[in-house]
């Protein structure tokens, strides 16, 4: 689809819900206190079934954000273990393909925190990606060439080891920073929170002894929650991020490499 809700803020959003979901329950409220003078019924019944679903949706939305946020904060720990692995056992390799598989290793734990410190453009994350596949294609040469010399060197096949399980945790890490909450989940959302706070609005106007106040307050904390729910599910931006502190050790420790010999 053309429209894309990650090219606007989450402040943006948040005060477009409250807009858009205190609109719904004003909207219902005016058209409960026209029913009423024309003596319609309550429908507290199909106010609170609404409302339940809408809860429940709300669980359900939550859950699956947190599902992703969790394979992305997984991601980043097994991506910085692997690459810090890889550097460990690079070191292991002769001269001086020890030395130049280190310093690969060093731009490479670079990129892939730069990667996932804010956001990007996709011109730009594209380019980083290219340029991670071109470092991970280089660190298979040296593999390669210390293999073609003596392909018995239990070194050499640790580094190999290690460099796979590298290679595989940045698709791993990739799918999951791409593995978003579906459209229609979102707008499926916003139209029972519509749906849901409008009911409850009418049920206000309505029964003239109740207030809109109550109304007013649940759509305020339906539309904070929806907030959350589209904080955890943006990768690299908001108030709820993943922590990079691995990648950032594991950048450290191989800066920290004896100058002499990696």
């Amino acid at each position: 689809m053309a429209f894309d809700i990650d090219n606007h803020s989450l402040l943006a959003i948040f005060l477009a819900s409250l807009v858009l979901i205190g609109g719904a329950g004003e909207a219902g409220h005016w058209l409960g206190v026209r029913a009423a003078r024309q003596g319609a019924a309550a429908v507290s019944t199909l106010e609170g079934a609404i409302l339940g679903l809408l809860a429940l949706l709300i669980g359900f939305t939550f859950s699956m954000a947190l599902s992703r946020f969790e394979a992305r904060r997984d991601g980043a720990v097994s991506e910085a273990a692997a690459i810090g692995t890889t550097a460990l056992r690079a070191r292991l390799l002769p001269a001086p393909h020890d030395r130049e598989s280190v310093t690969l290793l060093r731009e490479y734990v670079q990129i892939r925190l730069d990667l996932a410190r804010g956001p990007i453009g996709r011109a730009e994350f594209d380019r980083a990606i290219a340029r991670s596949n071109l470092l991970q294609e280089a660190l298979w040469r040296q593999a390669q060439a210390v293999a073609a010399k003596d392909n018995a060197m239990v070194p050499t096949g640790l580094f190999i080891q290690s460099l796979n399980e590298m290679i595989d945790d940045q698709e791993k890490r990739l799918s999951a920073m791409t593995n978003r909450l579906p459209l229609v989940v979102i707008v499926a959302l916003y139209a029972m929170c519509v749906m849901g706070i409008g009911f409850a609005g009418y049920g206000s106007g309505v029964e003239s002894k109740r207030t809109r106040v109550p109304v007013h307050i649940t759509g305020i904390l339906v539309a904070t929650m929806v907030l959350l729910i589209q904080d955890i599910d943006r990768p690299g931006s908001g108030y709820i991020t993943v922590s990079q502190q691995p990648l950032v050790n594991a950048a450290a420790a191989i800066d920290a490499f004896p100058a002499g010999r990696p």
